[in-house]
């Protein structure tokens, strides 16, 4: 599969985030809200004073993303990133496409001097093949923060080091 990347922000990506991140099945209305956001809040402000950076995978390069990553630099640490997201647009699931997107997302942490991952996520059941495909990937459980989200549902923190 030939893969086109994308660090650029668009106009058009607000309705793209929001389409891919719909398409998942895994996210609540207000958890979308805050993904677009994002990238609202990059397009006003800028990578730098924003946090936040993107990475979007295209299969035809004229056609909109099918994959997205959102990541940047945890304020107050040397080297250290958040994966806030990570989606894939239900149609192109299971195709190994997070896989690769997670390393080239990984490659533009190198790049900006990251040597530490932390992504977030939750305990929830529907989450299993999540923590799965992070664990997959070489992350670790670090941490449980227990009834973080909501009672019974956990934030569970998987790391990586670079």
């Amino acid at each position: 599969m030939t893969l086109y990347w994308r660090s650029q922000v668009l106009e058009q990506d607000l309705k793209e985030v929001e389409k891919i991140l719909s398409s998942s099945g895994f996210f609540l209305a207000e958890e979308i809200k805050v993904g677009v956001e994002l990238v609202l809040e990059h397009l006003q402000k800028g990578e730098k004073e924003s946090g936040y950076s993107f990475l979007f995978a295209h299969v035809q390069e004229k056609e909109p993303p099918v994959a997205f990553s959102c990541f940047g630099p945890i304020p107050c640490t040397i080297h250290s990133f958040d994966l806030y997201w990570i989606a894939v647009l239900k149609e192109w699931r299971n195709k190994g496409l997070g896989k690769i997107l997670v390393e080239k997302t990984e490659e533009e942490i190198q790049k900006k001097q990251g040597k530490l991952i932390c992504i977030e996520t939750s305990s929830k059941e529907l989450y299993i093949p999540t923590q799965n495909f992070y664990k997959g990937r070489g992350y670790v459980l670090e941490s449980c923060i227990e009834d973080f989200y909501a009672p019974k549902d956990n934030k569970l923190t998987f790391i990586k080091r670079l």
